[in-house]
């Protein structure tokens, strides 16, 4: 099993080494570090470069919104999954909007923190699908013009538009694969060229394009 690397950054004692305790246990998982305001998780981030990032939005000297920008500019492969206390909290929407792959409940069970670790660090995103339509009315990106949403739509082969519903639909690789009769690989090479040809940062990305666009 390919080991996925972890950065804490909390300004809460207590949070970050319940987290620790949880995650730590996990085969395959490895704390890498520890930080309890922004600007030392960016800095962390830049010294380990760590697969995933749970960022606390709410810290001193530079809150996580701000340090999720900075760590996903200088590392696009370090993932940052934003911790919250309320499931459509503005701080997590700026999140996401600042480049996170998604956001967790600090009350999440110690599976569901396992399982969202594992979910971003394959490259998915942890966005619940109850939350898609307050996601949409959240983001700030507009729709592309007409004939530029029809040129990128028209560059989608028909097996790669349906997998970009499925993802809007909110299902992972492994549920994909099992709807369309594909391999795990072969999803994992359509959304990747999905998100190529939509030009999408993410899957979040690809998830506000496709209903914004009437394909979910």
């Amino acid at each position: 099993m390919d080991e996925t690397t972890v950065l804490l950054v909390d300004d809460q004692a207590l949070v970050r080494e319940g987290m620790a305790m949880v995650l730590g246990q996990e085969p395959g998982l490895r704390i890498v570090g520890e930080a309890g305001d922004g600007r030392e998780g960016v800095r962390l981030a830049r010294l380990h470069r760590p697969d995933v990032v749970l960022m606390d939005v709410r810290m001193p000297v530079l809150d996580g919104i701000g340090a999720t920008r900075e760590i996903v500019a200088q590392g696009p492969e370090t993932r940052v999954l934003i911790l919250t206390t309320f499931d459509l909290d503005e701080y997590a929407f700026d999140g996401l909007r600042a480049g996170a792959s998604g956001f967790l409940l600090k009350d999440a069970s110690s599976a569901d923190l396992v399982r969202a670790v594992r979910t971003v660090a394959a490259g998915e995103a942890v966005v619940s699908p109850r939350i898609t339509r307050t996601l949409l009315d959240h983001y700030q990106t507009g729709p592309a013009s007409p004939p530029e949403s029809a040129r990128l739509l028209e560059a989608l082969t028909g097996r790669e538009r349906e997998v970009l519903v499925a993802i809007a639909g909110g299902l992972s690789n492994p549920e994909i694969a099992a709807a369309l009769f594909l391999s795990e690989s072969t999803v994992k090479t359509h959304v990747g060229r999905v998100l190529a040809k939509l030009q999408a940062r993410d899957r979040v990305h690809a998830v506000i394009w496709a209903h914004r666009h009437g394909l979910a």
